[in-house]
């Protein structure tokens, strides 16, 4: 199945879109994809995961801003899969989640998606396609 491709620089949304970003637990979204959700996408100070609005938290850090292992994001992203495959009529566009703020890089992120079967209302950034396997 082809895996659609999310915009790399994502400034607006239609109606039944939603923006995925790399979140924390304890709902700050202060820098990055984070703020950028919370002043244009519905994103809401204290809540660091779910759905908010026309944005959907992901976290890659903890509560107090640690960073997550690999296997907490994948938990998380195992969670955002199940949640798109219950909602087909939003689409989510999905920013490259803990590759900013969280240090990680895309080959070590990009895995954790394809542990998952990716519907086709969730479309992925470029970056993340190429260490598909």
């Amino acid at each position: 199945m082809e895996i659609k491709v999310a915009p790399d620089n994502i400034t607006k949304l239609e109606g039944n879109e939603i923006f995925v970003f790399g979140s924390n637990y304890s709902g700050r979204h202060g820098k990055g994809a984070a703020l950028l959700a919370m002043r244009k996408f519905g994103a809401k100070a204290g809540q660091g995961v779910g759905l908010m609005g026309q944005s959907y938290g992901i976290a890659t850090k903890g509560a107090r801003l640690e960073t997550l292992p690999l296997s907490a994001i994948s938990a998380q992203i195992g969670k955002f899969i199940k949640f798109a495959k219950q909602n087909p009529q939003l689409f989510f566009l999905v920013t490259q989640i803990g590759c900013g703020l969280a240090g990680y890089k895309a080959k070590q992120i990009a895995p954790l998606f394809f542990e998952y079967e990716i519907p086709a209302n969730v479309a992925l950034p470029e970056a993340f396609l190429k260490f598909r396997v």
